[in-house]
C-alpha cells in the first residue's frame, strides 16, 4: 500500500510538471517558426491547429457569464497573436522558396483556400482578403479597443465607490472578514483585467496591419522571384504567388477575425447570472418587436416587384414566433408534484426563530451620508484609523479588550450629523464637517476666527470650524486645531471610557481570568468558580471601571477578591475592599509634577454630620438621603472647591474617610465633574501627601 501510494504521488507530480510544460512549449514552438523551415505537412496541421484555438477561444467567449470569468483572455491573445505571425513568416518562407514547384507547395490547407474558398481567382482572393481586413481593422478591431479603453478608465474611476461599499457593508454587518477580502480582490483583479484588455487590443490591431503589409510584401517579392530567378512569365508569377500568398492570408485571416471577434464580445459582456446566450435569448424574444417587424415585412411583401414569396414567409414566421413566446409567457408550464410541494412550503407562513430577532450591536457610530468620505480610505477618509487608535488606547488604558466599534450610514440622520450608540443607546450625538476642521478655544485664545461657530462635540467648548487653510493661524492664536475624523475619534473615546462598566461583560471577564490563569492556574483556580461565582466578578470589575480605575493588574485585583471573599460576597463592599491594594495606580494618575499628592479634605464637623447619616441608613449608599439645604450647600461647596483648585493647575482629589467614599463618589460623579474621590486608606503609606483646600458649607440651615 506504501508502494503504490508513492507511486501514485510521483505521477502526480509528474502530471503536474508536464501540464506546467504547456505554455513555455508553445512560446518555443512560435520562435522556433520565426527561424526554421517547416515542411508542408507541419505547416497543415499548424494553420489547423490556429483555426481550433480560434474557434475555442470564441465559444469560451460566449459561454462567460462575466468578463472576470475569462480572466486570462489578455494573454492568451497575446500569444494566438504571435502563433499567426509566426505561422505567416513560416508560410511566406516556404511559399518564396517552394511557390515555382506548384499550387501545393506550402499545403493543401493553403491550397484549399486558395483554390476551393476563391474558386482559383487571386483577384477574387484580394477582394475577399480586403473586405476582411477592413472588417476586422475598421468595425471589430476599433470598437473593441475603443469599449476596452472606455471600460478601464470606468473601472478605475469606480474602484473607490466600490471599496467603500464593501467597507460600509463589513461594518454593517453585511458580510464577514472572508467575504470582504473576496471583493476586494474582485475589484483588483477586475481593474487589472480591462487595464490589460485595453492594452492586449492594440495586439489585435496590431496584427490586422501586419496581415495586410505581409500580404502585399509577399506578392512583390513572390512575382520578383518568379520572374528573377525561376524565368516564369508575369502572368504565371502572379498566378502562383498571388494565388498562395491570398490563400495564407486568408487562412490566417479567419482565426485573426475570430479572435477579434471574441475580445469584442468580452469587453461588451455585462456581468450577471446568465451566459450571452441565455442573455440575449430572454431580452431578444420580445412579441412586440416580432409582431412590428412581421408586419413591416408583410407590407414589403405585397409591394409590386418585391419577392412577395420570401417577404411574407418571413413575415409569417416572425409573427408565429411572436404568438409563441406570448402564450409561454402567458401559460407557464405547470410545477410538478415536487416543485408544488416545495412551493407550498415555501408559500406556508414561516414560524418565528432567533434569527428574527436582530442583536444590538455593543459599540456602534451611526453617521448621516454626508460622512462617509470620511470613512473611505482610498479618498483619504482617515476614520477608521482613527477609531481603530482610540480602541487600542482604550483597551491598553482600562485592561480589557474594547468590542468593534460598527460603523454604519444612517438616512434618518442629518448629512453631518452622526451618534454613538452603546447596547442599542444614543449616548453621544455631534455635527462635523467634512473639508473643514474643528477650531477648539481651550479658555484663553488671543484673536477670532472666521468660520462657522460651534461647541466641541466631546467636552461642549467653543470651537469654530474653519478653512484647512487656516490652520497655523488658529494655532498661533491658542486654539487646538483637529481635523473632524479626531474630533468624531474624541468624542467617540470620551464616551466609551465614560461607558466602560457597560462595556464589559461576562464573556471579557472569562477571558480575563483565562489569560491570568495561563500564568498563575491556582490563583484562579481557587477563586473562581470555588470561592465567587463569575457574575459577581463581573460586578466588581464593574463597579471598578464605573468609578474610573484600570483592571489592568488582573492579579492583584484577584488576590484581593480571594482575601475579601471571607468577609463578604457583596460585589459594592468587595469592590470597596479591593481598591486599597490598587491604592498605587489610583494614586499615580493624580499626582502633580513632583510626585506629591495634593489633596482637597472635608471639614471635620461636616465629615461627621455625613458619618452620621450614613451610620442610621447601615452604610448602604442607595438609601442614604441627604437633608436637602445639606446636599444642596455640600455639592455646591463641591463644585466652588473644584474649580478654586483646577484654576491653580491642581487635580481635584478629595480624600475621604473608607466609609463615606462609596456614596460620596458615586453621588458627586453628576454633581461635580472632575472631582475624583478617594480613601485614607488607598494612600500608600510613602506618598507624600499636601492638603490644599478644605471643603466646608459656610451657610446652610441646620436641620
Amino acid at each position: 500500500m506504501a508502494s503504490l501510494s508513492l507511486s501514485s504521488l510521483r505521477q502526480s507530480a509528474l502530471n503536474f510538471k508536464l501540464s506546467g510544460l504547456g505554455i513555455p512549449a508553445l512560446v518555443l514552438l512560435i520562435m522556433a517558426m520565426l527561424v526554421l523551415p517547416l515542411p508542408p505537412l507541419l505547416l497543415d496541421l499548424l494553420f489547423t491547429f490556429n483555426i481550433l484555438v480560434g474557434l475555442i477561444i470564441i465559444m469560451v467567449a460566449i459561454g462567460v457569464q462575466r468578463p472576470l470569468d475569462f480572466s486570462s483572455f489578455p494573454a492568451v491573445i497575446l500569444l494566438t497573436t504571435m502563433l499567426r505571425l509566426a505561422l505567416n513568416v513560416a508560410s511566406t518562407r516556404v511559399i518564396l522558396v517552394e511557390g515555382h514547384t506548384g499550387p501545393d507547395a506550402a499545403g493543401k490547407v493553403i491550397q484549399a483556400f486558395g483554390e476551393f474558398v476563391i474558386a482559383g481567382n487571386y483577384l477574387v482572393g484580394i477582394v475577399v482578403f480586403g473586405i476582411l481586413v477592413l472588417i476586422n481593422f475598421a468595425v471589430i478591431t476599433k470598437g473593441a479597443g475603443r469599449v476596452s479603453e472606455v471600460t478601464a478608465r470606468f473601472t478605475l474611476d469606480a474602484m473607490p465607490g466600490k471599496q467603500m461599499a464593501i467597507d460600509a457593508d463589513l461594518n454593517a454587518g453585511v458580510i464577514d472578514q472572508e467575504t470582504a477580502k473576496k471583493r476586494r480582490e474582485e475589484i483588483s483583479q477586475e481593474a487589472d483585467f480591462f487595464g490589460s484588455m485595453d492594452g492586449a487590443s492594440k495586439f489585435v490591431k496590431g496584427d490586422a496591419v501586419a496581415g495586410l503589409i505581409i500580404l502585399f510584401i509577399n506578392i512583390l517579392g513572390g512575382v520578383v522571384i518568379g520572374l528573377v530567378q525561376h524565368d516564369l512569365s508575369l502572368t504565371d508569377a502572379a498566378q502562383i504567388y498571388v494565388l498562395l500568398t491570398v490563400g495564407d492570408g486568408l487562412v490566417a485571416q479567419i482565426p485573426a477575425l475570430f479572435l477579434s471577434l471574441a475580445t469584442a464580445i468580452v469587453v461588451t459582456r455585462v456581468t450577471t447570472s446568465e451566459n450571452m446566450t441565455e442573455q440575449a435569448k430572454s431580452q431578444l424574444s420580445n412579441p412586440s418587436a416580432l409582431f412590428i417587424s412581421g408586419g413591416i415585412l408583410a407590407t414589403l411583401g405585397v409591394v409590386p416587384g418585391m419577392p412577395s414569396m420570401m417577404f411574407l414567409t418571413l413575415a409569417a414566421g416572425a409573427t408565429g414566433v411572436g404568438f409563441m413566446v406570448m402564450k409561454s409567457r402567458a401559460e407557464p408550464p405547470l410545477p410538478t408534484a415536487e416543485e408544488a410541494a416545495a412551493q407550498a412550503a415555501a408559500d406556508a407562513p414561516k414560524e418565528l426563530d432567533w434569527d428574527d430577532v436582530d442583536a444590538v450591536d455593543v459599540i456602534g457610530l451611526e453617521i448621516g451620508y454626508g460622512l462617509i468620505p470620511l470613512v473611505n480610505v482610498e479618498t483619504g477618509g482617515q476614520l477608521m484609523n482613527r477609531v481603530k487608535g482610540v480602541r487600542k488606547k482604550l483597551s491598553a488604558e482600562l485592561g480589557y479588550l474594547v468590542q468593534p466599534v460598527r460603523i454604519r450610514d444612517s438616512l434618518t440622520l442629518d448629512p453631518d450629523h452622526y451618534r454613538i450608540v452603546i447596547n442599542g443607546v444614543v449616548r453621544g450625538k455631534g455635527e462635523v464637517k467634512v473639508g473643514r476642521e474643528l477650531a477648539i478655544s481651550p479658555g484663553q485664545v488671543y484673536g477670532t476666527l472666521e468660520g462657522i461657530a460651534t461647541k466641541d462635540p466631546a467636552f461642549g467648548l467653543d470651537a469654530v470650524w474653519i478653512d484647512p487653510a487656516q490652520r497655523d493661524h488658529a494655532r498661533t492664536l491658542g486654539y487646538t486645531v483637529v481635523d473632524a475624523a479626531t474630533a468624531m475619534a474624541t468624542h467617540l473615546n470620551k464616551v466609551l471610557r465614560e461607558g466602560a462598566a457597560e462595556l464589559l461583560s461576562h464573556d471579557e471577564t472569562q477571558q480575563l481570568l483565562d489569560k491570568l490563569a495561563s500564568r498563575f492556574p491556582k490563583l484562579v483556580e481557587e477563586l473562581v468558580p470555588a470561592k465567587l461565582s463569575l457574575g459577581v466578578v463581573t460586578r466588581v470589575l464593574q463597579g471598578l471601571l464605573e468609578e474610573g480605575v484600570s483592571i489592568r493588574d488582573m492579579r492583584t485585583i484577584v488576590e484581593a477578591l480571594a482575601e475579601a471573599c471571607g468577609k463578604t460576597q457583596d460585589p459594592l463592599e468587595l469592590t470597596t475592599l479591593v481598591r486599597p491594594k490598587l491604592g498605587r495606580m489610583i494614586v499615580q494618575a493624580l499626582l502633580d509634577d513632583q510626585d506629591t499628592l495634593s489633596v482637597m479634605t472635608l471639614d471635620p464637623s461636616l465629615e461627621q454630620v455625613l458619618h452620621n447619616t450614613i451610620q442610621q441608613h447601615r452604610g448602604d449608599p442607595a438609601n442614604i438621603i441627604l437633608e436637602p439645604g445639606l446636599a444642596e450647600g455640600l455639592f455646591r461647596a463641591l463644585r466652588e472647591s473644584t474649580k478654586k483648585v483646577e484654576d491653580a493647575g491642581n487635580n481635584a482629589v478629595l480624600v475621604v474617610s473608607p466609609v463615606l467614599r462609596p456614596w460620596l463618589a458615586k453621588a458627586a460623579k453628576h454633581r461635580a465633574d472632575g472631582l475624583a474621590v478617594i480613601s485614607y486608606s488607598e494612600i500608600p503609606d510613602d506618598q507624600s501627601v499636601k492638603v490644599i483646600e478644605t471643603v466646608e458649607i459656610t451657610s446652610r440651615q441646620e436641620g
